[in-house]
Order: C-alpha cells, then structure tokens, then sequence
C-alpha cells in the first residue's frame, strides 16, 4: 500500500512538472487536508463515543463532562501534530520555513497541554470541593499555584522552542533575574504564605461569618483563592479583601459562635436610682404573687428574721434590721426569669449583674447566650426578654431612667397661655 502510495505521489509530480510550485502547493493542501481530517475523527467520533460511555457508567449526581473537556483540549494536539511530522515530506519548502512551523507547531502543542491541566487543576478543585471537609481545608490557593508554574514553565519551554534553544539554557539564564522575579511576584509568594497559613491553622473558611471593619467587611465568606478572600456582606454586597490582610491585619471570624451553640446576649436596662427603695407594705403583697420568687423571698424572710432578732436585743432601732430592696429583688426575678426561659442557653454564662452608676442611670445588666445562633432567632429571642422585663418593672416600684426632652415643658407653656388667655 505505500509502495503504490509512493508510486502515485512519483506521477503526480512528474505530471505537475511543467508547473512551478504546483506539486508543493498540493502536497501542502494535503497535508492541511489530512490533518482536517485526524482533528474531525478526533473530536466528532472519537470523544463523541467516549462521552456517551462515560455518561452511561456515571451516576446521575455526578458530572462525566468535565474530564471531557480536558480530553477535548488535549484533542487540538493531534492537527499541531499531523503538521509537524508532514512537513519535511512536502518538497521545496525552504528548510528555515520548515523548522520555523515546526517550532510553531511545537509551540502550540506546548500551549494546549499547558490549557488542558489548568482545566484539569480545576476539575480536580470541583471534585474536592465535594467532599465533607473540604470548606475546612481549601486547597484552590494551591492549584493556582500550580497553575502559575505551569504557565511559566509553558512560557519558558515556548520561547526556547522559538528560538531554537534548550529550555535548561533557558532556566539557567534566568537564574540572573531571580531578584527581578522575586519582586515582581511579591505579592503571590506572600499570598501564597498567607494561603498556606490559613488553610494550615484553619483561622479562615468557606461559610465564616468574619467582621473586619478595616476592609468593610462583615459577612460570610464565599471564597478563598490565592490572592483574595471573597466575602458576602449581609446587605448583600461583595467585599473582596487580600489573604495576606489576614494574617497580618486582626479581623473576627464568628465561627466560635455558631459552633459554641449559643449567641451572647450583653445588654443592660437603665433604671432610675431614685426609685430604688426597700420593700414596702406597698409593694410586698404584690411581689410575693411571684411564682418564681416564692421560694427565695420565703428563705429570706427566715434568714432576715433571724439575724434581725439578735440584732434586735441590741439595737432595736429600724434602721439597723436587714430588709430586702425591690432592686435586688428584681435582680433576682430576672436571674430566675432567664433560668426557666426556653431560648436561652443553660449550659452557658447566664448573670445579671449591677453595673457602675452613670449619668445615664443605673445599668443592670443580662448576661446570657441564647439557645439558637441564627440572627433571626437571637433577636426574637433578645427582644422577646426585653419587652417583658421592661413592662413588668412597674410591679417592683422600678422605673427606666429616659433622658427629658422640652416636649413636656413646651405642651406646660402652651397650657399656661392658653390659661392666661
């Protein structure tokens, strides 16, 4: 079959000699026809039946399409190839002009292969990231890494192909801008420090509520590549804040929280300190109606009688017995209110303590974690405990201090001239 393939390439060209350049210019076209022909049963037969095997062996849940595109790339090969192996059999083709397309040819091939494992790195980031852990332990940081020495050394191997030079002549030459190099990619070796550093210590991952007021950042994070963390703000917008930020800058990252199990509730009522006094006839009756002071106001009716009876046999005075407050009282209702209250944590630091008096009043303070993390669930939960404490004050003699404004004295001046009028 070659024998008689020679044979007729022998006619062909004794057939065309009297035409210049005729039987090169069909040899060539050829050539370009057959390597049509291998790209054509490369992509339209061959991958076309491997995908329909592939998406019969795969499941349903699983994409068999994606290491189909890496074959697809790796298929513009074969054409390069068909060239570059054609070439030195078409006749008359100046010898430089054969070995410039060859490098040409070679080039391209270099750059096809070098595209098709950057797909395939990120193939393999799409698998990962299906795994359980993987938001744990991020590795696309990584692969851009790789990709970027890919690339280089693709570069590299292009420029040595194209100017007909080894490629390790090539790297030894760039030994001398090592310094040059180090300074242009700056910022990628100390993103890629950065990289490795959060995905290492875990202080970073996908799903992390982190706040970083420097950045304007407040949200979650949808992404974390080599150069940049991805985070989702809560209305709505995306902040994009550089990995080295995190390492080198402080920012709060709210996943403690979420898998503590609890959201801190720090909050304090402001009361008005001159309505704070000892029990009265007045409001005794009314506060011993509570349910969830009975059993304290009954042991410290039995612990105040008995010291005021020993105090008594000296100093029978009224003002040296011990007496209960409708402060500390409600102090202690509120510490018993939280305690039997459904949303909050009980397993956490629950207090309600007495702050340092201010201008503003006197600060009592709810120290306590609510059950649920979710923000809609915390401020329900929040606002819920609020408005009961705050309605239920009146019963313990308590006001809220509230700064006045003139809305009082105004409406009193209007009704004094209306008066005088």
């Amino acid at each position: 079959m070659a024998v008689i393939g020679i044979r007729w390439l022998d006619q062909l060209e004794n057939m065309l000699a009297p035409y210049p350049m005729a039987y090169p210019a069909v040899v060539l076209a050829a050539l370009l026809l057959v390597a049509w022909l291998a790209n054509f049963i490369t992509k339209r037969i061959l991958l076309r039946g491997l995908r329909k095997v592939i998406e019969r062996i795969s499941r349903p849940d699983r994409n068999g399409k994606q290491p189909l595109r890496v074959i697809a790339r790796l298929a513009n090969i074969v054409p390069s190839v068909v060239i570059a192996a054609g070439l030195a059999i078409v006749p008359e083709l100046p010898p430089g002009l054969v070995k410039g397309l060859q490098a040409l040819c070679h080039a391209w091939t270099v750059l096809t292969i070098a595209l098709a494992v950057s797909h395939a790195l990120d193939v393999f980031n799409q698998f990962y990231e299906r795994r359980p852990d993987a938001r744990n332990k991020p590795i696309k940081g990584y692969l851009q890494v790789a990709k970027i020495a890919v690339f280089v050394l693709a570069g590299l191997s292009i420029v040595a192909t194209l100017f007909g030079v080894k490629l390790l002549h090539v790297i030894t030459g760039l030994g001398a801008a090592t310094a040059v190099f180090m300074l242009i990619f700056q910022d990628t070796i100390l993103s890629l420090v950065a990289s490795v550093q959060i995905s290492g210590d875990g202080r970073v991952r996908i799903g992390d509520w982190i706040e970083m007021p420097s950045q304007n950042a407040d949200g979650d994070v949808i992404d974390i590549a080599l150069h940049t963390v991805t985070v989702q703000n809560w209305d709505k917008t995306v902040t994009s804040i550089p990995t080295k930020k995190l390492v080198t800058e402080s920012f709060k990252n709210w996943r403690g929280m979420q898998e503590a199990g609890g959201r801190r509730i720090k909050r304090s009522i402001y009361l008005d300190q001159h309505s704070v006094r000892f029990l009265d006839d007045g409001l005794r009756p009314r506060i011993y109606q509570f349910a969830l002071l009975h059993d304290y106001l009954a042991g410290k009716r039995e612990e105040l009688g008995q010291w005021n009876a020993k105090v008594a046999e000296r100093y029978p005075e009224p003002v040296n017995s011990r007496r209960l407050t409708n402060l500390g009282t409600f102090r202690v209702y509120v510490e018993r209110y939280l305690r039997n209250h459904p949303q909050i944590h009980q397993d956490m630091t629950l207090l309600v303590r007495q702050m340092a008096p201010t201008e503003h009043g006197l600060p009592l303070e709810i120290y306590c974690f609510t059950a649920s993390t979710a923000w809609g669930d915390y401020e329900a939960t929040q606002s819920d405990i609020f408005d009961h404490l705050l309605a239920i004050l009146p019963e313990f003699g308590l006001r809220v201090f509230q700064q006045s404004s003139d809305a009082m004295f105004m409406g009193l001046q209007r009704a004094q001239e209306a008066a005088d009028a």
